[in-house]
């Protein structure tokens, strides 16, 4: 028992580690990103970061007021780092904070790094770098502050769909950054949002889900590993198999997309001759376990 409690501590202990790692090059991604890309085609990347720099920009052109950007992003983001300790767990919003003040001072301390002047490349490469830095994050259970939080509360605590209303308020503000700089850096920002969305989109599955119709001779076992992996349920169907006309237990369930891999690996050392079929799940209504944050 005791050698259990060890291993657990010392898998806990890699996993801090590994958060610590992850968020630190997340952070220091999205300051040097900010620092070459951003800031040299004078986009708005949307989220708390566009906004930040919006107000750090209008005060400097309008009103010749030079603020750091850390003494904007950082109250920008109370609001939902309240939400985060409130609502989404202490682990998961003390890691955040971390990402948050550590990508905002780095960005008032390292110098601007000048990589290219093309403005369509600026927008490609920032955007995709943008998303990596943003995956790193999440993959750890943390997030780059501001709009994350908010659509995760949205999605998870009331079953909300936040990604329009985000869009809504990134096209208000990208709206207002055309009005006050000009409508071409607008919509070079909206190509740098898109990029970045869309790495996202491709690297982190957590939100998605994926159907998995099993046919297997050891349906009990198969169903308490996929239980103890994933926490989720499975239905049984028992039927004929057309061909043979054999006795076939089939089991439908429902995961999370990057649970997928490890479940079917599973399965393989329980009956290496299951039938499994995978299957992209488009719309899920009903009760559906999702893993609380730390």
């Amino acid at each position: 028992m005791e050698g259990k409690v060890l291993g657990m501590d010392k898998k806990r202990w890699k996993f801090t580690i590994k958060r610590i790692i992850f968020c630190t090059i997340g952070a220091a991604i999205i300051a040097f990103n900010i620092k070459s890309f951003v800031r040299t085609g004078g986009l708005f990347p949307g989220g708390f970061n566009g906004l930040t720099l919006l107000i750090q920009q209008s005060l400097s052109n309008y009103f010749n007021i030079n603020i750091g950007f850390s003494l904007i992003y950082i109250p920008v983001n109370m609001i939902p780092m309240y939400i985060g300790i409130k609502y989404l767990g202490r682990r998961f919003t003390i890691y955040s904070i971390y990402v948050i003040l550590l990508s905002s001072f780095l960005v008032d301390i390292i110098p601007d790094i000048i990589i290219t002047y093309d403005k369509l490349l600026i927008c490609i490469f920032g955007g995709l770098l943008n998303g990596l830095a943003v995956f790193l994050c999440l993959v750890v259970g943390a997030s780059a502050g501001g709009t994350d939080f908010v659509s995760i509360f949205m999605s998870e605590r009331r079953g909300v769909d936040a990604w329009n209303y985000i869009l809504l308020a990134n096209v208000v503000m990208l709206t207002v950054a055309g009005v006050l700089f000009g409508f071409d850096r607008a919509m070079y920002s909206v190509i740098f949002q898109y990029c970045n969305t869309q790495i996202i989109q491709a690297l982190f599955k957590r939100y998605r889900k994926h159907t998995l119709f099993i046919i297997t001779d050891k349906p009990m076992s198969v169903y308490g590993k996929i239980k103890e992996i994933t926490n989720h349920d499975a239905t049984l169907f028992r039927g004929k198999g057309c061909y043979q006309g054999a006795d076939r237990n089939m089991l439908f369930s429902v995961v999370s997309s990057d649970e997928v891999d490890h479940v079917i690996a599973s399965i393989r050392e329980i009956d290496p001759k299951a039938f499994i079929n995978v299957i992209k799940t488009e719309q899920l209504t009903g009760k559906f376990y999702k893993r609380p944050h730390d």
